[in-house]
């Protein structure tokens, strides 16, 4: 047999619609409901994919909050944007994946060829415009159920489902022998933290990183400061078990609030302060951003990765100080990472011990326990849950 006819006979098998179970939103203020749905085949340039682990995020959660995205997302949205399965079928026009690969999800498309791809930063690919829409590349919809209501899938992705058709854009093949339900947190949380620290920020050897929120984020943006050899790396979240596990993952100080931070770090930078500040937290507000401003020395930067409301004006100084004192503040979108690059790397950092993945998982639940998964992450109770197909 041919090399492409394993893929013709998956493009024939792709062409039915088949039934999943999925964890969907259908507007603000409401639970998850676990339903079933019909995925539609996969048509040019998409794959569909058979989930053996999903990531919860936060992010995933903002869905449920009130006006939290404004005008930008749709409902009903299967939700889910960190995912790992493997290939069941392709659809036309599908080169670089074939049946059986196993792939980790991107959040972001990257089409490899328009402005932002060509200049090395695949995280603002055009294809990413519309991705609260739930939308495929084409503007149609693949999720539906009994009545015949599509349904979006968050991020163009919604992993939280057994299966789902995505576009080849967004999956990245990853070495078989990897565990998928490990490998499933590269997608998202891990290299947005990582790089928020060494792309973004830039962390120098023997510089003062200060983090504030140390969730499935900010412990990777712990790591990432580690890694790039900064002398002192202070985490900060009210909880004290995530201070305690930003200790095993690089923390050289904790501290419990931004005042507390502020305290310890001109104590231990004899009153220069910190060269990089990044704010991780689940929801950014303006006292964290005043935080972290005064925080840093001068030329110092302060790099906001987590999210607020889309219409809320969070961003409340003074422009003196900045001028004054040269700082920064700029914003960061999956720590600057190239999805179809650094997903790899930070797998390959992960095989040599030098990050650490399996650590961060706190509990594995059922697609059914989404609800539960979600209490025990707005409770801190979780660096990361992972939901196991």
């Amino acid at each position: 047999m041919s090399v492409e006819a394993p893929n013709r006979a998956a493009e024939a098998a792709g062409r039915s619609a088949i039934k999943t179970t999925a964890a969907v939103m259908k507007g603000t203020s409401r639970p998850w409901e676990v339903i079933e749905l019909t995925v539609d085949p996969p048509r040019a340039h998409e794959v569909l994919v058979r989930y053996v682990a999903s990531g919860l995020c936060h992010s995933d959660e903002h869905l449920r909050t009130d006006r939290f995205w404004g005008d930008m997302a749709r409902y009903p949205m299967v939700g889910g944007h960190e995912g790992a399965g493997i290939i069941e079928a392709v659809g036309p026009g599908v080169s670089s994946l074939a049946v059986g690969d196993h792939v980790v999800c991107s959040f972001l498309p990257a089409c490899g060829h328009c402005r932002w791809c060509s200049i090395g930063r695949q995280n603002l690919c055009d294809l990413g415009a519309d991705l609260m829409s739930g939308a495929q590349v084409d503007g149609t919809f693949r999720f539906r159920d009994a009545d015949g209501l599509e349904y979006g899938g968050l991020c163009m992705l919604g992993t939280f489902t057994t299966h789902g058709v995505i576009s080849e854009y967004s999956a990245v093949k990853v070495d078989d022998d990897l565990p998928l339900e490990i490998a499933v947190l590269v997608g998202c949380g891990v290299p947005t933290g990582w790089g928020s620290a060494v792309y973004n920020a830039e962390v120098s050897a023997g510089e003062t990183v200060v983090i504030y929120g140390i969730g499935g984020v900010g412990i990777n943006a712990v790591q990432g400061a580690r890694y790039a050899g900064a002398r002192h790396v202070v985490a900060v979240d009210p909880l004290a078990f995530k201070r305690e596990k930003a200790a095993e993952f690089g923390a050289t100080h904790t501290a419990a609030t931004a005042d507390e931070a502020f305290a310890l770090v001109q104590q231990i930078t004899n009153g220069v302060g910190a060269e990089k500040a990044i704010i991780t937290a689940g929801v950014v507000d303006a006292p964290t951003v005043s935080a972290a401003v005064d925080v840093v020395a001068k030329g110092g930067c302060v790099t906001i990765t987590g999210l607020a409301p889309v219409e809320e004006k969070n961003i409340q100084l003074s422009s003196a100080m900045l001028t004054l004192f040269e700082k920064r503040i700029q914003g960061s979108l999956f720590g600057s990472s190239n999805p179809f690059w650094d997903i790899k790397k930070m797998l390959e950092l992960y095989r040599l011990g030098q990050i650490k993945l399996d650590e961060l998982i706190t509990r594995r639940y059922k697609l059914e326990e989404i609800n539960e998964a979600y209490e025990d992450l707005l409770a801190g109770k979780n660096i990361r849950g992972v939901i196991i197909h």
